[in-house]
């Protein structure tokens, strides 16, 4: 008597119908065992992996070593050359300022959970990666870092302002994104993004003239409360700003 019959093996596609669906590709073929068999073999012979049994101790950079072996076997790249309807999802930026925590770690795993799911069917697919500028407190920081130069914002001009910003991004800004790959996200890096490059910017720009022109959005006048803190100073700022809104 079988134990799986039609009937059950509808039950099992109810309960999850991502790991019992009826339209599920065949995991293994020979083209895909071979593929996989000679990318295992060249792993071995580089040793990228090692057997958990060699160590009494579990070694974290054995993680770092198979991550960039991940990427320079573009591994995290999308085939859009195979046909097929594409499956993205750009990461949610965080802020070049930050570091990682739990919230970055959840979101991170979820989405590349969706991503390694819809690879693994075969579909082109893409986690665009990227930072945020965080203006206010990329600011803040900045500030602080002049101060203990015995630098004032006021005493440099706007460009000089921005071009220590921009330096200070430059060699800080990596570390959540380093952070990011410690976890193993499998982004597409060699397509990340800055919410301040020239190419997004001019997108901002085209969407929200788009917007406008449809009448979606419209310029009001708003009342925003801001706090911060300046060397150990606490500033309460009203500031009445001239901005787009969406209907």
């Amino acid at each position: 008597m079988a134990l799986v019959g039609p009937s059950t093996s509808a039950c099992l596609r109810r309960l999850n119908p991502l790991l019992f669906s009826a339209r599920r590709r065949p995991a293994w073929t020979p083209r895909r065992a071979a593929r996989r068999f000679c990318a295992a073999v060249v792993a071995s012979e580089r040793d990228v992996f090692t057997s958990p049994e060699v160590a009494k101790s579990f070694d974290f950079t054995n993680e770092e070593r198979i991550y960039k072996w991940w990427e320079s076997q573009g591994f995290f790249k999308p085939s859009f050359d195979r046909g097929g309807d594409p499956f993205v999802i750009p990461m949610p930026p965080p802020n070049v300022t930050g570091s990682l925590h739990m919230g970055h770690a959840m979101f991170v795993t979820l989405e590349d959970i969706m991503i390694r799911y819809f690879r693994m069917k075969g579909r082109p697919t893409l986690w665009l990666p990227g930072t945020d500028h965080a203006g206010i407190a990329t600011q803040l920081v900045v500030e602080k870092m002049l101060a203990a130069e015995g630098i004032k914002r006021t005493e440099l001009t706007r460009e000089e302002f921005t071009k220590r910003v921009w330096e200070w991004k430059e060699k800080y800004g990596g570390t959540i994104t380093n952070q990011i790959k410690r976890l193993g996200a499998s982004c597409d890096w060699s397509r990340e993004c800055f919410t301040l490059d020239e190419q997004l910017s001019r997108a901002v720009i085209e969407a929200f003239i788009r917007l406008h022109e449809k009448g979606l959005i419209y310029q009001g006048i708003i009342i925003i409360y801001v706090t911060y803190s300046i060397t150990e100073q606490i500033v309460c700022v009203l500031v009445f700003l001239s901005v787009y809104c969406i209907t």
